[in-house]
């Protein structure tokens, strides 16, 4: 697959929509476990956005690397694994989204295995790693808009 373009348009999309998605998880009521557990719809509403805040990021991944390098790995570890060889993540960043690309499959695949903890747990104290890849290619598609093929 020869390099492409990547669209300005599909980065802010996918972007907006990750932002999107985890505004919607902080403004559940995350600092207190209790009142989390106590509404299901908590837990239905944190599972619906973390899943979908974790297709865009991979979306957007899988585009940089299918337009940007020419490269479109199929499955997530490969688009988080494809990031870090090309080096629009660092190697941590890079391990860090393979394991949400863990939890996204699990999450689609073992989804009646999740539990309302687990899943509180993750929102409460780890939706720092989804924000802190969604930034790293934010600033990569940032500092890197005039040595790619044509940003439109």
């Amino acid at each position: 697959m020869m390099p492409g373009r990547l669209s300005r348009r599909v980065a802010a999309e996918r972007l907006a929509w990750i932002d999107a998605m985890l505004a919607e998880i902080r403004a559940l009521p995350l600092d207190d476990r209790a009142a989390f557990l106590h509404d299901r719809r908590h837990r239905w509403a944190a599972e619906s956005c973390l899943r979908r805040a974790l297709e865009a990021l991979f979306d957007l991944g899988r585009h940089i690397l299918a337009e940007g390098f020419g490269d479109s790995p199929s499955e997530y570890k490969a688009v988080a694994a494809g990031l870090g060889a090309r080096g629009v993540l660092s190697n941590e960043a890079s391990s860090r989204l393979q394991v949400l690309g863990s939890y996204r499959n699990r999450m689609v695949n073992f989804y009646h295995e999740i539990t309302a903890d687990e899943l509180y747990d993750l929102c409460a104290h780890h939706l720092d790693d989804v924000t802190s890849a969604a930034e790293a290619l934010r600033a990569w598609l940032a500092e890197h808009q005039d040595e790619l093929p044509d940003l439109t």
